[in-house]
């Protein structure tokens, strides 16, 4: 039997990358792409309601001040997001942990805003079909925002007990995505359910 012969060596490559050169950022981009038609039509349900309906909403309008600090702490979480994931991008090992462990206390933040906001929502999921997709849209928020929120405290404990090579930097990356995915959703979900209605009250 003759000798295999080596067409090239591949032994030089490296065994991790970022960006679309990933599988895994792909997966994570199909991911969203998946649950954000889900956001899509939850928000064309709530639209389709309220054109069926002459008076809206069929109850008392949610409370502004609880979501509107949530948005705001939302927002100035994409500071942070941005810079932890330069410095993931470069391989930062010492700052990738602090980002991570920043990124999960502001996660927990949201996660203690968002119980505030649900007690301010002024109806019951079960009163009617606006309070069904009201309750319906802050719900597979609230599960996208426990998800990540898990998985970034995962990847924080992982960078600091080790061991951590190369491809963890790409999974921070992919994590801090789907975090601008989660504030993104939330931002549309907060103008459809929070303001749309204030909205065309004062339309003429």
């Amino acid at each position: 039997m003759s000798a295999p012969r080596i067409i090239r060596d591949v032994s030089r490559l490296p065994t991790y990358s970022s960006g679309p050169s990933n599988p895994m950022w792909w997966g994570t981009l199909a991911f969203v792409t998946i649950e954000g038609l889900g956001f899509v039509f939850g928000i064309a349900v709530y639209l389709y309601l309220q054109t069926h309906n002459r008076s809206w909403p069929l109850g008392p309008q949610p409370d502004l001040l609880w979501p509107s600090i949530l948005t705001a702490v939302f927002l100035l979480s994409e500071i942070p997001n941005w810079w932890l994931k330069k410095r993931s991008s470069h391989h930062d090992l010492f700052w990738v942990r602090i980002g991570l462990a920043g990124m999960s206390l502001i996660g927990l933040a949201v996660i203690a805003l968002r119980g505030f906001e649900l007690t301010t929502l002024n109806i019951r999921w079960d009163s009617n079909a606006y309070g069904s997709i009201v309750w319906f849209l802050i719900g597979i928020h609230t599960t996208h925002v426990l998800t990540d929120v898990f998985e970034t405290i995962v990847m924080a404990v992982l960078m600091f007990v080790g061991p951590v090579d190369m491809r963890r930097f790409a999974e921070v990356n992919d994590n801090q995505d789907y975090w601008d995915f989660v504030v993104l959703s939330w931002l549309a979900i907060y103008i459809t359910i929070h303001w749309l209605p204030r909205w065309l009250e004062v339309a003429p």
